[in-house]
């Protein structure tokens, strides 16, 4: 597949998996994409959780929705509405998913090129995650980023160490499909900006 058009079919995939598993030498290349990315200093600063637990995922998902719960009494009655109708997460519905962490303390004290610009490890830990999502997508795959999560919680379900960050919930899975118009255009919660309101030339 193209990349430009890898780029612009990837989707946010909430309720297009079909249960079927990722074949080992597919998830292998995906990973495997993911670990190229760039990262400051060269620290590689990312750790994949593979979770296939269905209890784990079980345990994660009464979280998402009591955080769904928590967000929508956040809304005035119209919004409230428009996200009544929008599916947050793939958690059980895929078979996979894959948890990404941030060590900042991988390649301390002295990380190359950090030291002005404190979340340039986080940084690079994004650039795992969007190289994972793109080759994903050239598999076949979708992937959905579960946002809807108190850190501390997701530490302590997963046993991650101290000091580390899990950044993203990845549900990761055959899908039936990829919509061709993103959900949250589709639901009416925003629209997207053209690329003409984002551009600006030498200054602000």
């Amino acid at each position: 597949m193209d990349l430009y058009d890898v780029i612009h079919r990837r989707r946010d995939v909430r309720a297009e998996f079909t249960g079927a598993p990722v074949p080992d030498e597919v998830l292998h290349r995906v990973l495997a994409a993911a670990h190229a990315a760039p990262s400051v200093g060269l620290t590689q600063p990312w750790d994949f959780v593979l979770v296939r637990d269905s209890s784990v995922r079980d345990a994660f998902h009464a979280h998402v929705q009591q955080e769904r719960r928590t967000f929508a009494r956040s809304l005035d009655p119209a919004a409230a509405a428009r996200f009544a109708h929008i599916k947050i997460d793939g958690v059980r519905e895929a078979t996979l998913s894959i948890v990404v962490t941030y060590d900042p303390q991988r390649g301390s004290p002295a990380v190359l090129g950090r030291h002005a610009i404190a979340d340039a490890g986080l940084y690079s830990v994004c650039l795992a995650i969007q190289n994972l999502w793109l080759a994903a997508t050239a598999e076949g795959l979708g992937v959905g980023w579960v946002s809807f999560y108190r850190e501390p919680f997701l530490r302590d379900l997963l046993g991650v160490p101290a000091g580390v960050r899990p950044v993203a919930w990845l549900c990761v899975g055959p899908v039936s499909g990829l919509a061709e118009v993103p959900d949250l255009e589709r639901h009416g919660w925003r629209a997207r900006r053209p690329l003409t309101e984002a551009l600006h030339h030498d200054r602000w």
